[in-house]
């Protein structure tokens, strides 16, 4: 593993909470912390990495399964946290005080630069206050983090064409939803623009941004009650393959779990 590359690892990622870690020479940050700070703490042990050496924390939107720990881990450890005005507003009465002086507002489609790393927001369609994601840059490797959004507009997609990885949105099977026990207004939220991903649209969504730089994909924010490890991975993979994407040639393909940390990776 070089010790300049960009380094990722999945910590959790499902309707139920989403934490993942990014790791430069100079920088190891979170995006979201939508578990307790005990089990962030406990996930990044799982990948030999000490909760400690957290410099900063990106938090993508206010729902408390990316922001349950927010508050906790940017009081006990001092994170640096960034989120755009709106949410910072939306999530202020989930996660309690957190100093003045940790507080930062980075609004979408703005490129934030800390040393060895560029970060670069972009705004999505979700029913959250101002709901976005990011790309991560160094070293001429980038990383995509992209869920909670009903669909991927022709402006995301030009931000986010052709990175070495992806975490990307395979809520739901959407026969799975649609026979589920959800009550009807719940269904048309997640299926609506402003909804969530299903395993097709997912799959449809990476046709169009995969390129030749594109070796890592994981498939994120799974539903545990309409979706699972076994469907999606099945339904992206037939997808890409039968318009011919070299699954397993050019690139991988990462099932991600609610409970157990993907390994670390260098891009």
């Amino acid at each position: 593993m070089s010790e300049d590359s960009l380094k990722v690892s999945v910590l959790a990622s499902s309707s139920s909470g989403n934490v993942t870690y990014i790791e430069t020479p100079e920088h190891h940050v979170l995006v979201d912390a939508g578990m307790s700070g005990k089990k962030i703490k406990e996930s990044l042990e799982s990948i030999g990495k000490d909760i400690n050496t957290i410099d900063s924390l990106f938090v993508t939107h206010e729902h408390t399964d990316h922001c349950k720990g927010v508050g906790i881990l940017a009081r006990r450890y001092g994170l640096n946290v960034y989120a755009n005005e709106k949410t910072w507003a939306a999530m202020a009465h989930k996660i309690g005080k957190v100093p003045d002086d940790q507080i930062n507002i980075f609004q979408h489609n703005k490129v934030l630069s800390l040393d060895d790393l560029d970060i670069e927001s972009f705004a999505v369609s979700h029913d959250a206050a101002d709901p976005q994601f990011y790309k991560f840059h160094h070293n001429g490797k980038d990383f995509v983090i992209l869920t909670d959004t009903g669909y991927v507009s022709d402006r995301v997609e030009q931000t986010i064409k052709n990175a070495d990885g992806y975490l990307f949105e395979c809520n739901h099977d959407t026969e799975m939803l649609r026979n589920g026990f959800y009550p009807w207004p719940l269904k048309q939220r997640i299926l609506s623009e402003k909804g969530h991903l299903s395993n097709e649209d997912g799959a449809h969504a990476l046709m169009d941004v995969l390129g030749n730089r594109t070796k890592q994909i994981y498939l994120g924010h799974l539903s545990p009650e309409n979706n699972t490890k076994t469907v999606a991975h099945t339904a992206v993979e037939n997808i890409l393959e039968n318009h011919d994407f070299g699954v397993g040639d050019d690139f991988l393909i990462h099932d991600t779990d609610p409970q157990v940390a993907d390994p670390l990776i260098s891009l």
